[in-house]
Formats: structure tokens, sequence, C-alpha cells
């Protein structure tokens, strides 16, 4: 198998690459990146020899459609994916080349599965897999995993947290974005739209994260959890940015219009204020808390069976980058064994087995803390 990772030299990238160059049945991994510098590369891939880092600009379709098909599968790591997923899909497609994201922005999703490339990857008979990394990702096909032990399901949370102190390039631009405007979220049956950053409630992860103060969330779950999980009632993704004082100043900015995407005329400059806070952000004031160098994912599911109330919940925590990178590979080589048959677009909870992927992310070193509440339905 031969493999293109777009943003390669980036974490999320290399996430991906380091496990793709431990497959004996990988036999060549292309790390594409808009900056291919090698020293950006992580030793055990500047020395493989199935490693080679190229320049590409997601800009150029092109040379991003020539490159792939030249390869099995692209994983497309270039973010923030309200920007990127629809044009490298589109390449991906034309080249005629099963597809992989990370895209935990629900626009890009939204319009890869409402667009022509949806008919056009089912013309050509091939995958484009989105979403498919922690979150979302791994946290949808835990979702499916409990759904399928249950007869019915009536709500879905997923919260998750990252730390700041594993934030970096692309990753801040996703930060900001997902807490503007109206953000979908599926409320009583219904996809509705809330304010991003809203509705505020404390959860509790795995230490070292402890308490975490979750808000409303721009991610896709709402838009494709109840394409594939019929019946559902309530699909609520919230998020966390810690220390508590990123989100709390995130606030600030947005309510005082630091975030805002018009330009405004600074002495004869038009200057966007979203631009300006997005490149403040990428420095943290020296001695300033950025909270402890892990993230982590809480998955709850409520549902029915055999007359009982049952709630599953799932909670993981780890690094960020191994944690978004590993279910893209274990998705890419899933598609090459032909575990996934699905042609179009569709999202992990459509086309992933649970069974085969959790016992490949398990065998990787990944730790699930499960728990199991069952209650009896009491007839009045």
């Amino acid at each position: 198998m031969r493999a293109f990772v777009l943003g390669g030299a980036g974490g999320m990238g290399q996430g991906v690459a380091r496990d793709l160059i431990k497959q004996q049945q990988v036999t060549a991994v292309i790390l594409g990146d808009l900056y291919p510098d090698p020293a950006r590369l992580a030793p055990k891939l500047r020395d493989s020899e199935k490693a080679k880092l190229i320049k590409m600009d997601v800009n150029d379709h092109g040379g991003m459609v020539n490159t792939f098909k030249e390869v099995d599968v692209v994983i497309n790591c270039a973010g923030p994916f309200y920007k990127t997923a629809v044009p490298v899909a589109k390449a991906a497609v034309e080249a005629k080349v099963n597809y992989i994201d990370i895209c935990d922005d629900y626009e890009g999703t939204e319009i890869l599965f409402n667009s022509e490339i949806d008919r056009m990857a089912r013309e050509a008979g091939i995958t484009v897999l989105t979403g498919m990394g922690s979150d979302p990702g791994t946290n949808n096909v835990l979702v499916k995993w409990y759904a399928d032990r249950l007869d019915s399901v009536e709500e879905i949370y997923l919260y998750w947290v990252v730390s700041i102190a594993e934030l970096a390039g692309a990753a801040w631009d996703h930060s900001l974005h997902m807490t503007l405007g109206k953000i979908p979220q599926y409320l009583n049956g219904e996809l509705v739209h809330v304010e991003g950053g809203t509705e505020v409630v404390a959860e509790e992860f795995l230490e070292p994260l402890g308490t975490c103060h979750v808000r409303y969330v721009g991610h896709p779950q709402p838009l494709t959890i109840p394409k594939y999980i019929k019946g559902v009632k309530n699909v609520i993704i919230k998020g966390a940015l810690i220390p508590l004082w990123v989100d709390e100043l995130i606030k600030e900015q947005k309510d005082t219009g630091f975030l805002g995407n018009e330009p405004i005329d600074i002495k004869g400059t038009a200057v966007t204020p979203y631009d300006v806070a997005l490149k403040l952000w990428e420095t943290i004031p020296e001695g300033r808390d950025k909270g402890p160098q892990a993230s982590g994912l809480k998955v709850i599911v409520k549902g029915e069976r055999e007359g009982k109330k049952i709630t599953y919940t799932a909670d993981m925590v780890g690094r960020m980058a191994p944690g978004t990178g590993l279910p893209a590979s274990i998705a890419a080589l899933m598609m090459d064994a032909g575990d996934v048959t699905v042609k179009g677009v569709v999202a992990p909870e459509g086309c992933i087995d649970p069974a085969k992927f959790l016992a490949a992310f398990l065998k990787r070193g990944a730790r699930i803390h499960q728990t199991e509440a069952i209650s009896s339905l009491l007839q009045v």
C-alpha cells in the first residue's frame, strides 16, 4: 500500500505516518506539506526508507490530482478543515483514489455529504471517509459499538478536552472558529443551530484532566450520527480548551469583537480582528499555565435493551497527535484489507467495523475505561 499524507510534517500527519511505516503491507508514505522542512520530522520518519517528504499546496488542484494518482489512499491532515476538506477530497475523487480525513469542522462535512463529491465518488467506486480522527473518529466508532448493543438509542453525549500545551498551527484556527456563530446540535430529534461556546457544564475526565468545563462546539457528529443511528433523540457535542482561562478569554474576545471576520480600517489598513487574534494565540505569554500534556474524550450513549434503561460511558486520556493519527492509519489499513466497502461520502460510524477497529486501536496501546449502568423500567 502506498499512502499520501497531506499536512504530513504537522503533528497529526506525523502521528498517522509513524504508524503506517511500521506496517509490512505499507511500501511508501509520501508526506505532502506546504513547508517541507525535514527538520520538522521526527527522527523515525526522517530516517525511514518508506517515508518521503515533498511540497504540496492544497490550492494546487492539478498538482494534487497528478500526485494522488500514484498512491492507494490519501489521508488529509491539513487543517483547518473548513478550508481544506472539500478541495482535497475533490482532487482525490478526480484521481479515483480512496480518501480519509480527520475533519473536525462541520462545514466541510456538510458540503462533502451534500455536494457532487458524493455522487462522483460513488460513480468512481471509491470511499470518501470524513472525520476519522479522535473527535470525530474514535468516539463515533464507540457510539456505533454501544448502539449495536441496544434495542434503541435515545441520547448521545460527546465531550472532549484539549490542553493548549498540545495545540499548534491550524489547530488554533479550528479552536477559535468552532465557537463562532450558530453551530449544529441534534436536539429532540431535529437538527438545530445554537450559539457556539454556550451552555457550559462541568464534566469529570480521567486524570490528569479532572473536572473540566465543556461548552457547545461546531463539530460534525450532530450531522452524521443521526444518519446511521436511527431514532436517536439527542446528539450533543461539547468541548473545552484547558486550562479554564483559555475558554474564558476566548469568550471575552468573541463578546468584544476580537474574533470578528469583518475587516476594519486601522490607519488606512484593512485589518480582520480574527486574523490578529489567531496570530496572537500562537504565542502564549511566558509563565502562563498551559495545562498538562494530555487530552481526553468522554462518550455517553443512553438507550434501552430488553425493557431496561442502559447507559454506556467510555473515557480516554492521552496525547493528541497519536490519539488523532492512529485512527486514520487504522482506517487506511482496513481499507487496504477490504474491510471498508461503502462507496461515496461516509462517516466512521457508517463504514468502520467497531470490533476490528477497537482491536487494532487497543493493540497499539490505547486504553478505554468503560462502564455499563442498567436500571429497570418500572410499570406504574
